[in-house]
């Protein structure tokens, strides 16, 4: 799917679920502001015109502030309050985007404006070699879970 297809295909269910109303212009630059990066520009598009957070797998993904929560985590840019991860697992820029269960985290690169998406999992963090576009068509679909998650990670 293109971006503009992911934006239609999750307005649609944002007509038949609820989802949080859209992110202000202002809470997504704030997030930005924290995180020391820019919103890739399709997960821009979707909180300030779709929904802040809330879309995505099962109960949907985090939104910035004043959107969906996850978990014990209130937003996007709350992990980023104190600087990057300290223990260094986790690359500045990369940012949690959503808690599969089982310590599997997705994580959005924000250094990338294609939103190239990563995995964490009991410490180790890869690639997964999809972008968001390609994630959320993966969660709308059905064909990307926890378990696809695993079975993309590195060997060596």
């Amino acid at each position: 799917m293109t971006d503009d297809e992911v934006v239609e295909a999750l307005r649609i269910a944002a007509r038949a679920e609820t989802f949080p109303p859209p992110a202000t212009p202002e809470a997504a630059a704030a997030a930005e502001e924290v995180i020391g990066f820019p919103l890739p520009p399709l997960l821009r598009r979707l909180y300030v015109e779709v929904a802040n957070g809330g879309f995505g797998p099962n109960e949907g993904i985090l939104g910035v502030r004043g959107g969906a929560a996850q978990g014990n985590f209130a937003d996007i840019a709350e992990l980023y309050q104190d600087g990057p991860d300290p223990s260094g697992r986790i690359p500045s820029g990369l940012v949690l985007i959503y808690d599969w269960g089982c310590t599997i985290w997705s994580l959005v690169d924000f250094r990338d404006p294609a939103g190239v998406m990563w995995v964490n999992h009991e410490g180790a963090c890869w690639s997964q070699r999809v972008n968001l576009a390609e994630w959320l068509t993966g969660t709308l679909t059905g064909t990307l879970t926890a378990e696809t998650l695993l079975e993309s990670q590195p060997t060596s």
